[in-house]
């Protein structure tokens, strides 16, 4: 098969687009012929070695899949050939930068019928690192205040969304030009960080998502009720004496996925993709991604 892999920690010349292996369903596996393969941060902070230079190389990158399945091991029990799924593949194992790849059947699950593959692929890692930071650990109600940094990006607008679909009080920050994008998404409120500071319009929120990290979650902290809770995902938050902090680490969940795919179903729900590139352009996307200044997903289309 075709495959971009990477043949040594550093800067996007490092990928490779070449013959690979076919891998090999183990028994708790499906073979997915990918059609199309999302781009996150993470693929290129892993090429960069920031994530530690753990990986045996040559290594293929790429979490988010949509594909169909080629064919499945003895032990699954949802899927079967020719059903069309999409998912969160593990990092640690050889990504979806690839025409194929062997996930476990508890990755994947079935697409939403209301999106194609290119829309299915830039969904997985952001939806489920949405759905744990937000619900899993914030425990966001209802009639709640949240405030989402970076609303516009590949996570921030999927959060606005699931915070919305949630009955929640919806406050995103974004540059200016994006403040009209996040209206649209849905956000009661949009801060342009670079004419307001945000701690001087908001106060007593009782989540903040933190996106970002640095400067921006210090910050965080002071306009959240005292019960209130920070939860990042970028790096562990400092301890603090008057709030909660917490870091998600997104996990692969099928479950998840299949509630979020009701929610995708029904409209309440769409993925955002600025930027569509073919799988040996997987350089350039990395360069889109570490530019800082994407809206919504890039994602690789995998012919």
């Amino acid at each position: 098969m075709k495959a971009i892999r990477m043949h040594a920690y550093g800067g996007a010349d490092v990928l490779k687009y070449e013959d690979a292996p076919l891998p090999q369903p183990a028994t708790d596996e499906v073979l997915i012929r990918i059609y199309a393969a999302g781009v996150n941060p993470v693929d290129w902070k892993i090429r960069e070695g920031y994530v530690g230079k753990t990986f045996n190389l040559p290594h293929i990158l790429g979490a988010d899949v949509a594909g169909v399945v080629e064919s499945v091991g003895d032990a699954v029990q949802r899927l079967k050939p020719g059903d069309e799924v999409y998912g969160y593949a593990s990092l640690r194992r050889e990504g979806t930068y690839a025409e194929y790849i062997a996930a476990k059947e508890s990755e994947v699950t079935l697409k939403p019928k209301s999106i194609d593959f290119i829309q299915a692929a830039a969904l997985p890692v952001a939806a489920l690192t949405s759905w744990q930071a937000i619900f899993d650990t914030a425990h966001l109600e209802a009639g709640q205040k949240i405030l989402i940094h970076a609303a516009s990006g590949g996570v921030g607008s999927i959060a606005v969304q699931l915070a919305k679909a949630k009955g929640a009080h919806v406050i995103g920050t974004a540059s200016t030009r994006n403040t009209e994008f996040i209206r649209k998404l849905g956000v009661d409120e949009a801060i342009d960080y670079q004419a307001t500071p945000f701690e001087n319009v908001v106060r007593d929120l009782d989540v903040v998502l933190d996106t970002i990290g640095g400067e921006t979650r210090s910050r965080s902290l002071k306009v959240l009720k005292p019960d209130g809770i920070l939860v990042s995902i970028v790096s562990p938050p400092p301890e603090s004496a008057s709030v909660r902090v917490a870091i998600t680490h997104v996990q692969p969940n099928a479950a998840q996925l299949d509630e979020i795919t009701t929610f995708i179903d029904s409209g309440q729900v769409k993925p955002h993709v600025e930027t569509v590139l073919p799988l040996s352009e997987a350089a350039q996307a990395h360069q889109l991604s570490q530019s800082g200044r994407t809206r919504g997903k890039i994602v690789l289309r995998v012919d």
